[in-house]
C-alpha cells in the first residue's frame, strides 16, 4: 500500500464513522429512514441494519410528510415557531451543519415542552422536513405587528398586517379536548 492511498482510505474510514455517529444520534431522536439516506452517505443496507440494531425494530414505511400547511395552522405554527427560532439562533451563534442545527434546535426544543409539561407536538422527521421548508425558502419566519415575535408563516403574507396565533387565537383554539388543547388552569 502506498503512501498516498493510506490517508485516503483512512479518511474515507473517519468519513463513514461520523456518518455511523450521525445516523445513529439521528434514529434516537426518532428521524425516519429518508432522514438518514438524506443526511448520511451510509448505504441503504447499512442504515437498515443500523435502524434496526439499534431501535429494535423495523423502520416505519411510507412517505415522509411534504405539505407546509402543517406548519401553519394554529397550534403547530406554534411549535414549529419555537423550533425555528431556535434553530435560526444556533446557526447564527455557532458553526455547525445544517442537519447538526436541527438536531441540537429539536433536542431544546423538546426539552423544552416537557418542562412546560407539554408533549412535543413536532416529530424530528417533521422538524427536519420544517428546516428543509425554510432552507428553501417555501417557509418564512416574519415578525407579528402586535407582540414583536418571529413566526413561520407563507412567503405571500402580508408582512405589514401579521399578527401570529398567539396574539390573536382562532375562535375554537383550546377549548376541544384533543391532546395539546389550552388548560383552563393556564
Amino acid at each position: 500500500m502506498t503512501t498516498a492511498t493510506r490517508p485516503a482510505s483512512a479518511k474515507r474510514i473517519a468519513n463513514e464513522a461520523r456518518d455511523i455517529e450521525r445516523a445513529i444520534a439521528l434514529i434516537a431522536l426518532g428521524a425516519r429512514l429518508q432522514v438518514l439516506e438524506s443526511e448520511t452517505d451510509l448505504s441503504y443496507e447499512k442504515l437498515l441494519r443500523l435502524y434496526k440494531e439499534v431501535t429494535g425494530r423495523s423502520p416505519s414505511k411510507g412517505q415522509l410528510p411534504f405539505s407546509t400547511d402543517f406548519f401553519l395552522q394554529w397550534q403547530p405554527n406554534i411549535h414549529a415557531s419555537l423550533f425555528e427560532n431556535i434553530r435560526q439562533s444556533l446557526i447564527k451563534t455557532v458553526a455547525l451543519d445544517n442537519i447538526d442545527a436541527t438536531m441540537k434546535a429539536y433536542r431544546l426544543y423538546a426539552e423544552q415542552m416537557r418542562v412546560c409539561g407539554i408533549e412535543p407536538l413536532l416529530s424530528f422527521t417533521r422538524a427536519w422536513r420544517l428546516s428543509r421548508f425554510m432552507d428553501a425558502g417555501m417557509l418564512v419566519r416574519i415578525r407579528c405587528t402586535s407582540c414583536g415575535g418571529h413566526f413561520v408563516a407563507d412567503p405571500y403574507t402580508n408582512v405589514r398586517h401579521y399578527v401570529c396565533g398567539l396574539c390573536k387565537p382562532p375562535a375554537r383554539a383550546g377549548k376541544g379536548r384533543a391532546e395539546g388543547a389550552l388548560r383552563a388552569n393556564a
